[in-house]
């Protein structure tokens, strides 16, 4: 990814973080139960964090490896797509094979801070 990428997809992704964070405390708290609100919430948390994270790798971009900024953010992305998205799928399907599909995403943010890192 370019740094104006990771830009465009760091302030996309915050932004709906905030969407998500609200329609899940207001939207859905008479239709998920206390374990899935908690699971929401951790997608939109996490979301949200690497959102931030895609935001920093665009601003350091002139001082890093153009190759280590690449992958930091597309692990990134693609962890936030995996890691929030299966999250935000079992909360409100409540099928817990969702729950498999989690920790890719957390192995492709664990991959974005090493490469972050690295440059």
């Amino acid at each position: 990814m370019s740094p104006k990428a990771c830009l465009r997809a760091g302030a996309a992704l915050a932004f709906l973080s905030v969407a998500a964070g609200a329609f899940g405390a207001h939207g859905l708290k008479d239709l998920l139960d206390a374990e899935m609100k908690d699971v929401w919430e951790t997608a939109a948390r996490y979301q949200m964090y690497h959102a931030l994270a895609l935001l920093l790798v665009a601003a350091l971009a002139g001082s890093l490896s153009p190759r280590a900024v690449s992958w930091s953010g597309c692990c990134f992305t693609a962890g936030v797509v995996l890691f929030s998205g299966s999250l935000y799928a079992l909360s409100l399907s409540g099928i817990r094979w969702l729950g498999a599909i989690t920790p890719v995403g957390g192995l492709l943010f664990l991959a974005g801070w090493l490469a972050l890192l690295v440059a």
